[in-house]
């Protein structure tokens, strides 16, 4: 049923090498390089590895909230660290309140605790990362270390107006896929957190107001998909991302693809000159990006080409899913924005749900009314919008064009994890797992286009929202037999080299990874990987 993405998919020999026979897997092993892999992923503002920023190459600078004292600690480090300590130009109460070309040279945005990276070029602390970092954490008895990674969360909510894809400067302009309240649920329901059930209670009190104005972000009218009553993907910049300075031909592959491929282009493409003019550069601030402001875009040039602004929208919206890229929102997801996403408007479900129960817990119970009206309405949209009965699945909703995604993918899971799915829905989607399922655990799609999100790789964040939606309806043994898959796959690859990765090719059940554009890397660490091996091992046990 997949098809492949021509010209862009790898050929057999680049997924499907054959390595000689590896040393035997241990799980011991394995668990003993995550134990102390933590340490290694920790970081502070104390710690100069930690203000290293590998995606852009500018001298480290730090920056803290307007009005923010700095300490005698903090002027202590911008001395053995060589780092110059900066403040915000102006209070943040919303994401888009300062904008990341307004601050001359990006930064790390200060954070009050430590916190675990995910490890290689993603040396900060990540919006969705860490919910599966800190279920880690925890499982690995590091709860302190975990309860301060959702403060920071707090930290930031409060001071730069959300929950941000990660603490860099350019990062100001969109969120990631909201985990919070289960991250929340984590801390206050693991007894180790606290001392006590009054100190557990006080800081659930401050857990649900920092949780309340975060979920804000997902109600303002530019996160609005259509009239659905749901929500989207969206991010309140403009033109190519900062951060791909580090990959400079990322923006110029997608330009040849394009051409190649006029029918996959949906209005992608701008006819454009690789030297603009004063006059093309004032036309090209209206339709494509500004040359004169982003090096980045000044390069974004191919054959006669750029891209337009509404394929940039799409591209930052993309960032903040955390699916950067696929095709599932069309070619290198650049209509992602206009669409009504299973997988966000699952977790926002779960979310109100959750913060209905905080709401009782806490002695409120009209506010948990409101949230639980809150979840009823997604609910019933859910149903009307994302739930294909034809096909038996869950899909993404095109708004604009008023019609179902055909594009399997794994997020037709999530509503699981949410317990939005009926009894039947989730008897219906589970029937389809062999849509996904290979020999080294799940696969993102169907669909292989060569890029990271699509198949053949499978991540361990999205199999660990299967697995645990799967044992959450009682399939525990699909559970059980795709976490045994996925974490065979982690043991064979740590046994091949002693590193575990960013993503996996579960078609072989191997850490050998080659991706054609976009992230290229498989970036060894890691954390969210190092945190599902954990989780899962616990479900097997």
């Amino acid at each position: 049923m997949g098809m492949t993405i021509a010209m862009l998919a790898p050929s057999n020999e680049l997924c499907a090498q054959s390595p000689s026979l590896p040393p035997v897997p241990d799980p011991a092993a394995t668990r003993a390089y995550i134990h102390t892999t933590w340490d290694t992923l920790t970081r502070s503002m104390t710690d100069c590895h930690s203000l290293v920023d590998l995606k852009v190459t500018t001298h480290p600078v730090l920056y803290l909230p307007a009005n923010f004292t700095q300490t005698d600690s903090m002027k202590e480090t911008a001395a053995s660290c060589g780092v110059e300590v900066r403040i915000l130009p102006r209070k943040i109460e919303k994401l888009g309140d300062v904008m990341p070309e307004e601050i001359a040279e990006p930064g790390l945005l200060y954070l009050p605790n430590p916190y675990v990276v995910p490890g290689g070029r993603f040396n900060e602390m990540y919006g969705w990362d860490s919910y599966f970092i800190v279920l880690g954490l925890i499982a690995d008895h590091r709860e302190a270390l975990a309860r301060d990674m959702v403060e920071n969360f707090f930290f930031e909510i409060e001071h730069y107006g959300s929950i941000l894809n990660a603490n860099r400067t350019y990062y100001l302009t969109r969120s990631q896929p909201p985990f919070l309240t289960a991250m929340i649920r984590a801390i206050y329901e693991d007894p180790a957190s606290f001392p006590s059930r009054t100190e557990a209670d006080a800081w659930l009190a401050h857990a649900y107001t920092m949780a309340s104005k975060d979920h804000e972000t997902w109600m303002r009218p530019e996160h609005r998909a259509g009239t659905t009553g749901l929500t989207r993907y969206y991010d309140y910049g403009t033109g190519p991302v900062p951060e791909m300075a580090d990959d400079s031909t990322y923006y110029s592959d997608v330009i040849h693809w394009l051409i190649e491929h006029p029918e996959q282009n949906h209005g992608f493409l701008d006819k454009s000159t690789a030297h603009p003019d004063a006059a093309e550069i004032e036309r090209l601030r209206r339709t494509s990006c500004d040359v004169t402001r982003s090096t980045v875009c000044a390069n974004a040039v191919a054959k006669g080409y750029r891209l337009t602004r509404d394929f940039y929208a799409g591209d930052r919206a993309m960032r903040e899913s955390g699916f950067d890229p696929s095709f599932r929102f069309e070619a290198f997801s650049g209509a992602i924005h206009h669409y009504a996403p299973v997988c966000l408007n699952s977790l926002l479900f779960r979310y109100e749900e959750d913060m209905a129960h905080f709401a009782h817990l806490l002695g409120r119970p009209e506010e948990a009314r409101q949230w639980t009206d809150r979840a009823n309405h997604r609910r019933i949209n859910i149903e009307r919008y994302l739930w294909r009965a034809d096909e038996g699945v869950f899909a993404d909703y095109d708004f604009v064009h008023g019609r179902a995604s055909h594009y399997a993918y794994i997020s037709s899971l999530y509503p699981l994890w949410a317990g939005v799915a009926t009894r039947s829905q989730a008897a219906s989607v589970v029937s389809h797992l062999d849509r996904f399922e290979r020999s080294g655990g799940l696969s993102m799609s169907q669909t292989n286009t060569g890029l990271q999100w699509d198949e053949p790789f499978g991540w361990a964040p999205t199999n660990w929202v299967a697995v645990a939606g799967l044992e959450a309806y009682g399939y525990k043994d699909d559970a059980k037999r795709i976490s045994r898959k996925f974490t065979e796959t982690i043991d064979r690859g740590y046994a091949r080299d002693h590193t575990i990765r960013e993503k996996y090719n579960v078609l072989t059940g191997s850490s050998d990874v080659r991706v054609l554009t976009g992230y290229k890397s498989n970036v060894v660490g890691f954390g969210w990987s190092n945190a599902v091996y954990l989780k899962m091992t616990e479900l097997l046990r």
